[in-house]
């Protein structure tokens, strides 16, 4: 697969190639087409089948650089084997900006989403078909995400994890304190966790809005760091401390890259909505 090129702010990479791909047969969308998939033949981990990797990429790169400019690099992400990203999220828009970003980069965004996206006509079953991982919250289908994405990832494929579980509700956007499921999956497995920050995705589509703003033209901007260093926790029983001291250093990386970005000082201590007494979100 020959690495896409960037040489501005706005993509110009090429898509990657898309040879040697291989059908899988489907069940259903949701957990049970998720978990019963068959495989057959040499495929490229965690890609879908050729037809909706090539789907995508006709709809949403077109889309992405017509809505925004984009500042970021390319040659960030490993070219192959298992890796966790872990991101800050900030907008609706999310997972289709950072997945264009994954894209550009040499490999398949595979997106951890609400398992009520893929009861919904038409959305479900392409974010099915896009090897979208459904998240069973507060069921006893709880633990099935990341029991499918560890299978992903020990075949090699790159999975994108929001570590907060849903959008900031910071008063200024910064993020919040972390769900362990990173860290869990990471410590089972194995895999490289690499932290990603972006920034402008909030002002396409900013929290609580349904319709998008595009004018003026926006930036986003995404900043890769290096993989966040967990071997303190490796070989140990996975407490709930330890798994909260391991998101904590996950949260922490986040929250440095965010702050390169934007060039302030983040707040001493992540928002917990917890302890917030309400949903002080600030709407931009």
């Amino acid at each position: 697969m020959s690495q896409p090129s960037e040489r501005e702010h706005d993509v110009q990479g090429q898509a990657p190639n898309a040879a040697q791909q291989s059908e899988r047969t489907d069940t259903a969308p949701g957990p049970a087409g998720q978990a019963d998939r068959r495989r057959s033949g040499r495929r490229r981990p965690g890609r879908p089948p050729l037809f909706w990797e090539i789907l995508a990429a006709l709809i949403i790169r077109p889309l992405s650089r017509l809505l925004l400019r984009h500042d970021w690099a390319t040659g960030q992400l490993p070219r192959e084997g298992g890796v966790i990203l872990v991101a800050n999220h900030l907008s609706w828009t999310d997972p289709v900006l950072l997945g264009h970003f994954v894209y550009n980069n040499g490999r398949w965004p595979v997106i951890l989403a609400k398992a009520s996206l893929f009861k919904v006509p038409v959305l479900g079953r392409i974010i099915d078909r896009l090897q979208a991982i459904p998240v069973h919250r507060g069921t006893t289908d709880a633990t099935l995400s990341l029991k499918i994405a560890e299978e992903r990832l020990n075949e090699g494929a790159c999975v994108i994890i929001y570590p907060e579980g849903t959008i900031t509700r910071d008063p200024d956007l910064w993020p919040m304190v972390g769900k362990t499921g990173a860290a869990r999956l990471a410590l089972a497995t194995g895999a490289p966790v690499i932290p990603v920050a972006h920034w402008g995705a909030q002002e396409l589509l900013p929290y609580g809005e349904k319709k998008p703003r595009l004018f003026p033209r926006k930036t986003f901007q995404v900043r890769v760091g290096p993989p966040v260093d967990l071997s303190a926790y490796a070989g140990r029983p996975m407490t709930a401390s330890l798994l909260r001291e391991a998101t904590a250093d996950i949260m922490a990386a986040i929250t440095g890259l965010l702050a390169e970005i934007r060039q302030e000082k983040p707040p001493a201590e992540p928002y917990d909505p917890k302890n917030a007494g309400g949903d002080r979100r600030a709407v931009r």
